[in-house]
């Protein structure tokens, strides 16, 4: 897909951010849309499908982790990404950020090359053409890479895309130990930082939405799905 297929919303209530970062985006070629707080996010989200939103967390109206969760009901946006940028670094707002389902965090003050390098790895995840995969047939669950399903005792269960990418990396080869370093590779890629707790959180939903005891913790490794 070219760059200026890729349609970004960008939410942010401080004109100076949407004025710079917007120019940085459109020079890049990217189709952009922006809103100054959560409730009109939503509303333009929903017209636009964007490929990525990039959501500020502390603003009027309806802040960005209400507007994220709000968003990740909406069945037609369950490809989007959504990346938060804020001033805030705390353990707690990324904690937040990532249990209300965001693919990523970035922080204040915004550098223009590295948040672009961000947005282009992330970005890398859509395809021009559709992948073909096989469904991965477990004793409890079946993932079907294609529709983005897990399906579990017949119901069907949508993750979000970093916990499914996740889950389906662990299933695809039970019982084997997958690293750190290599789960942050394969589901977030080598040009994107992420926090150290980013994987346990993804995991610990996982198991709590699909109440499942499978994926064993390796202390001081990584993770393991036991079949």
């Amino acid at each position: 897909m070219k760059q200026e297929e890729y349609i970004i919303l960008l939410v942010d209530d401080e004109p100076d951010i949407l004025e710079f970062l917007g120019y940085n985006l459109r020079k890049e070629g990217y189709t952009l849309y922006t809103a100054e707080n959560g409730k009109d996010a939503i509303d333009i989200a929903k017209q636009t499908i964007p490929h990525l939103i990039i959501l500020d967390v502390m603003m009027p109206v309806m802040d960005g982790i209400e507007t994220c969760s709000e968003l990740k009901k909406i069945p037609k946006l369950d490809n989007t990404l959504i990346v938060f940028l804020t001033a805030r670094g705390e353990d707690y707002s990324q904690i937040a950020g990532f249990d209300a389902g965001a693919d990523d965090y970035i922080t204040k003050p915004i550098k223009p090359k590295i948040i672009i390098s961000r947005i282009k790895a992330l970005l890398r995840r859509y395809k021009d053409e559709e992948v073909k995969n096989p469904p991965i047939e477990l004793i409890d669950i079946t993932i079907d890479k294609e529709k983005y399903l897990v399906i579990k005792d017949g119901v069907e269960i949508v993750l979000p895309k970093k916990e499914f990418e996740l889950l389906s990396i662990l299933a695809s080869k039970p019982n084997k130990v997958f690293t750190r370093t290599e789960i942050f590779e394969e589901v977030w890629g080598n040009d994107v930082i992420v926090g150290d707790r980013t994987i346990d959180v993804h995991i610990r939903k996982i198991r709590e939405k699909l109440e499942i005891d499978n994926i064993k913790t390796i202390k001081g490794v990584g993770y393991k799905y036991e079949q």
